[in-house]
């Protein structure tokens, strides 16, 4: 439970703002650093606002704007047009269809839940990969990324926090 008082759910704060912070965090992590000669994971930034928005409140916004974030994570990473687009709406059907069951939950379950959505997330990213490429992509840096971006939950928790109780039409 948050001390704060809950903050209002204008779009642009609660859609807009975690929708730019999730693609400039991608595109920070495009730059090229090595450390000892190995590339850091990238872990998928718009997991965090994808399982947030499904637990902040159900809306319309939402899937398109993981739609546009999937499109431009695709452009980035060079991946195919859609991979992450269908990832995350996966993951965040998954989320919302479990709503009810998340709200009152703990930390520690939330961050399960989390990591349930983000194997879902990079599940569906792999089988896709192994269907457009028709290659299987190296397990180890899926896994990687995977534990990478199930390390974010601390943001989707703050996020969450933050918005949770902004709309009672919900509760």
């Amino acid at each position: 439970m948050s001390f704060e008082a809950a903050r209002p759910l204008a779009p642009w704060r609660w859609i807009g703002g975690p929708m730019l912070t999730a693609l400039l965090g991608n595109l920070v992590l495009l730059v090229p650093f090595r450390v000892f000669g190995l590339q850091l994971p990238e872990p998928v930034f718009a997991m965090v606002p994808a399982f947030a928005w499904a637990v902040i409140r159900p809306s319309i916004l939402a899937p398109f704007a993981l739609l546009i974030m999937g499109v431009i994570m695709d452009i980035m990473w060079g991946s195919a047009i859609g991979l992450w687009s269908l990832s995350l709406l996966l993951a965040y059907g998954a989320v919302l269809s479990a709503r009810s069951i998340l709200a009152g939950q703990s930390r520690v379950v939330m961050w399960i839940w989390y990591a349930v959505a983000c194997g879902i997330a990079e599940g569906a990213g792999y089988l896709f990969v192994q269907l457009d490429s028709q290659s299987t992509p190296s397990p180890w840096a899926v896994g990687w990324q995977l534990l990478a971006t199930i390390l974010l939950y601390p943001f989707a928790d703050r996020l969450i926090d933050r918005f949770e109780d902004a709309d009672v039409r919900f509760r």
